[in-house]
């Protein structure tokens, strides 16, 4: 009776410990969906595994968001400045766009394009320019400091989202990027 309870104990140090040599235990395994999971099961009617994917995506863009804010404010940029310097950059040099064109490529009517244009305009990172064959015309050009502000958010959101893939191999990258594919393909195409 003793000896089993001297080899309970030392079964139960062993885990708590680690293991048999009193190695360092392993990190948990449980991330915070599988809690959720666990709190919801038999309570509610649902396929775990369909749970943990929609889940665990809905967790890594909320962390993709709030990366996204705190290395846009680092740069005393807003998200809308941040999308509207994006999406004149994408253009290539010299970096051009109508404001209509603007408004439509970010889904915001004529009357917010025009409010975000000034702000960006007072801060120096885009500029108006009149077209010189039609005088209404008016093209908005990245400049040279919005060029630089919009490659410096760049760098900072690409070395978050690196260090979020980074217990990623590249297959396992490869074989992620194709699942994910296939499932936005698959609601892109339901419409």
């Amino acid at each position: 009776m003793q000896g089993e309870r001297r080899d309970r104990t030392s079964n139960q140090d062993r885990r708590t410990r680690g293991g048999e040599r009193g190695e360092p235990r392993p990190p948990e395994t449980d991330d915070s969906v599988d809690r959720h999971i666990a709190r919801w099961r038999d309570k509610a009617p649902f396929d775990e595994r369909v749970e943990g994917i929609v889940t665990r995506i809905q967790m890594l863009n909320r962390h993709v968001r709030q990366v996204k804010e705190r290395a846009l404010a680092e740069l005393g940029l807003q998200g809308f400045e941040f999308e509207t310097l994006h999406r004149l950059s994408s253009r290539g040099a010299p970096y051009r766009a109508t404001p209509s064109e603007l408004a439509g490529e970010l889904m915001v009517s004529p009357a917010g394009i025009t409010g975000r244009l000034d702000t960006l305009e007072k801060a120096g990172l885009i500029r108006r320019i009149r077209g010189t064959e039609d005088r209404r015309r008016v093209d908005v050009e990245l400049t040279d400091t919005g060029r630089e502000r919009w490659t410096a958010a760049m760098k900072l959101l690409d070395r978050a989202e690196r260090a979020m893939v980074g217990p990623l191999d590249e297959a396992d990258r490869d074989v992620l990027n194709a699942l994910l594919k296939r499932m936005l393909l698959r609601v892109e195409n339901e419409d």
